[in-house]
């Protein structure tokens, strides 16, 4: 009777110890995704076999030693591609491990598609029957946040947000193996703020700057205020915590973009003591942050010099041009207050023309002078409805910083056969992840993020929704410090442009929702004033 009852119990427990040895065994995935758009395969079939093959030689490989695997196995359709990339600072046995771990688990949870990813702390697994490498990717991804609050939170997201912009100008100067940077500072409170951005090393420094800036942009809404989150994209992660979540030891110090070339130091001779050892390291602190400063002052001073010379020819060559139709030009900057009130607030009695870059309208100022003003980018609410403010004002910079950006014009981007408006454009690489393919190629020497910036501050200026927009003031702010936590952008405005007028006298035609013909034909008649001078300021 004894042995019966105890039998129950030892079955009890032999149970719960398989079930922990099993769990500890094989961990559940973060997050994973089983896509069905790229098709199924079946048991044993070739593509089965293929994947199975991939992933074997992925995890047993002994030879890759940084923690980034892009193989393929198989021919034309039935070809696997995957990616195995683990956590910079994961040393090379627990990768493999971990590896090891997502080919089991993500077979099974996705037993038949041919595309899946999966997520753990130290790796991610991802495989597909179409190409996946030298391309960025940002969807699908998670995120997940510490749900305790940060304290003094402006100051802790201006500290973050200093952290997060100079892990990613490390990661992204990386070289085709590695593409990884970590680092902490001290936040409010005395309390230690570490951080990590990471992304498959195949991107090139662009792909992987805009990858992280678009997943950093998403902290407002997954964890804003949160004392610690994270980001995960097929081809890119960050985190942040207020606790060390990373192996500082196995962190290394970033290495130089992979352009330049790799200098070896010469071993340490007899005679360098440990006194001089200090000096050394010294020295190299001085190279690091001089050299930059040097370069960037230098770089601002010949791109000061050549915005002159530009100007002052394009001056000469304007004057020359209207010698004999116009006697004397001059362009004044005046606030907007005045121009409001030496046009009786752009009353239609003072409009002289109207193009396809906007209105042009007599003004009288104070003292009896008259001039003319031209409105070149007319926001929605004033194009529409007559109504205009500042905010409209705002709405004009934001065109022009990205057709600054782009190298393109606002009347329209050509993709291929297809012609959309540069807000548009701008809008849909934005949201698909990809906004650096708008940027001007001929722009070498900018600094990538400054760019992205640029690019995300013009779609916060062009939104619709008037009271989204930001004020000039926190523009000038939000340009000038990159401790400023940027919202998200909402859909922008409609935009007028000689694009319209462009297809009118081409004879085609794409009617406006919302408007009749009759309105769309002379919202963009030709200007009675051919003649005009647009030279735009920041007010």
């Amino acid at each position: 009777m004894a042995m019966v009852s105890r039998m129950p119990i030892f079955l009890c427990i032999l149970v719960t110890f398989t079930f922990i040895s099993q769990s500890t065994a094989q961990p559940g995935f973060l997050y994973y995704f089983c896509m069905n758009d790229n098709g199924n395969y079946t048991a044993n079939s070739t593509y089965h076999n293929n994947l199975n093959t991939l992933l074997s030689n992925l995890s047993s490989n002994t030879q890759i030693d940084y923690g980034f695997y892009n193989f393929s196995y198989g021919q034309d359709n039935e070809r696997v591609n995957a990616i195995g990339l683990c956590r910079g600072d994961v040393k090379p046995h627990d990768c493999r491990s971990c590896f090891n771990d997502s080919k089991v688990l993500l077979t099974q949870l996705c037993p038949n598609q041919k595309e899946a990813i999966g997520w753990y702390d130290n790796c991610m697994l991802r495989y597909s029957n179409r190409s996946i490498f030298d391309t960025m990717q940002a969807s699908p991804g998670f995120y997940m946040r510490n749900n305790g609050n940060a304290t003094d939170i402006d100051q802790f997201n201006e500290v973050l947000r200093n952290l997060l912009d100079s892990l990613i100008g490390q990661a992204s100067s990386g070289d085709s193996k590695r593409k990884f940077a970590a680092a902490n500072v001290t936040g409010p409170g005395f309390q230690t703020i570490y951080g990590l951005v990471q992304c498959t090393p195949d991107l090139s420094e662009q792909d992987c700057s805009s990858c992280l800036v678009g997943a950093i942009s998403e902290i407002p809404q997954c964890c804003d205020g949160k004392k610690g989150g994270r980001v995960g994209r097929p081809s890119c992660n960050f985190r942040y915590e207020i606790y060390p979540f990373y192996d500082a030891t196995n962190v290394a110090t970033p290495q130089a973009p992979a352009s330049a070339p790799t200098v070896f130091a010469p071993p340490p001779s007899s005679t360098d003591a440990l006194p001089t050892e200090g000096k050394g390291s010294t020295s190299r602190t001085v190279i690091v942050i001089v050299v930059p400063v040097i370069a960037f002052a230098t770089l601002v001073i010949l791109i000061c010099i050549y915005l002159k010379i530009r100007t002052s020819q394009k001056q000469i060559q304007v004057e020359a041009e209207n010698d004999d139709a116009i006697g004397s030009a001059e362009t004044l900057q005046l606030d907007f207050a005045t121009i409001m009130a030496a046009t009786n607030n752009f009353s239609d009695a003072k409009k002289l023309g109207q193009g396809g870059f906007g209105s042009v309208y007599k003004g009288t100022l104070s003292n009896g002078q008259e001039v003319a003003i031209k409105s070149g980018y007319m926001a929605p609410e004033y194009a529409f409805h007559g109504q205009f403010s500042a905010k409209s004002d705002v709405y004009s910079f934001g065109v022009l910083v990205l057709e600054i950006v782009s190298g393109q014009k606002n009347c329209g981007v050509r993709r291929g056969e297809k012609i959309e408006d540069l807000l548009t454009s701008a809008w849909k690489n934005w949201r698909e992840g990809t906004v650096s393919s708008i940027v001007d190629p001929t722009i070498t020497d900018g600094s990538t993020n400054e760019i992205m910036r640029c690019i995300h501050i013009a779609l916060l200026c062009v939104q619709e929704n008037v009271a989204d927009r930001p004020t000039m003031t926190s523009v000038v702010l939000m340009l000038n410090s990159y401790s400023v936590t940027l919202p998200l952008p909402s859909q922008p405005a409609f935009s007028i442009n000689n694009r319209s007028l462009s297809v009118i006298q081409s004879g085609e035609y794409v009617p406006v929702a919302g408007r009749s013909d009759e309105t769309n034909i002379q919202s963009v008649q030709e200007s009675v004033n051919e003649a005009s001078i647009t030279e735009p300021f920041p007010r």
